[in-house]
């Protein structure tokens, strides 16, 4: 059997390797070909931005090509491509119309920006396998199928907070963001955040994980010895962290699924909020927590406040987590609040096996 699984950034990659180890285990002697088997690279394909698209155009029609002649001449039994709408849906389009079976993994987020796009999308390929509940009655019935978020399954059996062992002070997450710009806007705010905190709680303990050595020398620009800056480990502190002020992306999800009371903050420049106003139609929250409660219809409330924009100031980061680090009670109902959240997310199964044998 012959699988081209393609993954076209780091996220996905994860997702490939995951879903490569469990095909491998279902189909011994199965050939799988992915993008860099034919010399690209997840550093050159990953790149967010029109302009940034734009300038690299051909570097990008060449991708194109190349993988199309490989869907000709290798003649996969199906193509699997894993998030990376932009090019992946163009090749899962292009295999189908070869009569090569196509399945794609992680639904792309045409209920927020694109809902126009739905009826090319089913066009484009024969299966979409969905890690949010609500996701799959966007479609016509059969062609989507909520497999569970496979982060939800993976952080379940890593652990939970009871379990890891704790210094007995109070401990508050800082996450400003893995973007450059995303620190340049948050971390004068949560600067002046952290400040007061620790002028009210003398023993509160404050971390910023940073996604990499980048982000953190970024970070150690704005920051006194009083905060750690630790390289990674989100994941474990935010279930250690008694609450968290993260940037919104996908962390907060990380944070929900760890129960981790956490207040979601985001500043974006004038010109892309009002770019978000006019295409951002299909939700009312960002957090991917909240939308799941929003979307699927359930008497579950959003548990994660939002500070965007305008309502992103020091007073109201102070007012959402003060609570949380004083007061055992209402630490207690945030984490409540987001335990039943999450349950939305995990799955029957592993999401992973199931998208194994969907391909083989």
């Amino acid at each position: 059997m012959k699988i081209l699984l393609l993954a076209g950034e780091e996220s996905g990659m994860i997702y490939r390797e995951h879903i490569a180890v469990k095909v491998r285990e279902l189909c011994p002697g199965v050939e799988i070909r992915g993008y860099g088997d034919y010399g690209f690279k997840i550093g050159d394909l990953a790149v967010m931005g029109i302009v940034q698209v734009l300038r690299r155009i051909f570097y990008f029609l060449r991708v194109k090509r190349t993988m199309e002649r490989a869907i000709d001449e290798w003649r996969p039994d199906v193509v699997c491509t894993v998030d990376y709408p932009g090019m992946n849906l163009k090749l899962d389009a292009y295999a189908r119309s070869r009569g090569i079976r196509t399945v794609h993994v992680v639904c792309p987020q045409v209920w927020a920006w694109h809902q126009s796009r739905i009826p090319k999308i089913e066009r484009m390929v024969d299966k979409i396998c969905c890690f949010l509940p609500f996701e799959p009655k966007i479609f016509r019935p059969g062609l989507a199928e909520f497999v569970g978020h496979p982060l939800a399954l993976a952080m379940e059996r890593e652990g939970k907070r009871e379990e890891l062992k704790k210094d007995g002070g109070r401990l508050l997450a800082v996450l400003p963001g893995s973007r450059l710009g995303e620190i340049k806007h948050h971390m004068p705010k949560l600067l002046r955040v952290i400040a007061e905190l620790r002028r009210e709680l003398p023993g509160l303990r404050v971390v910023i994980p940073a996604a990499n050595e980048k982000v953190k020398k970024a970070i150690d620009a704005y920051v006194s010895d009083a905060v750690e800056v630790r390289l990674g480990g989100a994941r474990e502190l935010l279930r250690e962290a008694d609450a968290a002020v993260v940037a919104s992306g996908t962390a907060t999800l990380e944070a929900a699924l760890a129960g981790c009371p956490t207040v979601l903050v985001y500043h974006v420049d004038l010109l892309f909020e009002i770019i978000c106003r006019f295409t951002l139609k299909g939700v009312k929250h960002i957090g991917l927590i909240n939308i799941v409660c929003e979307k699927t219809g359930e008497t579950v409330p959003c548990p994660m406040p939002e500070l965007i924009q305008q309502d992103f100031t020091v007073e109201n980061v102070l007012k959402r987590i003060r609570p949380w680090l004083t007061d055992a009670e209402a630490n207690a109902a945030a984490r409540a609040a987001l335990a039943n959240a999450a349950g939305l997310l995990r799955p029957e199964g592993d999401p992973v096996d199931k998208i194994a044998r969907l391909l083989v």
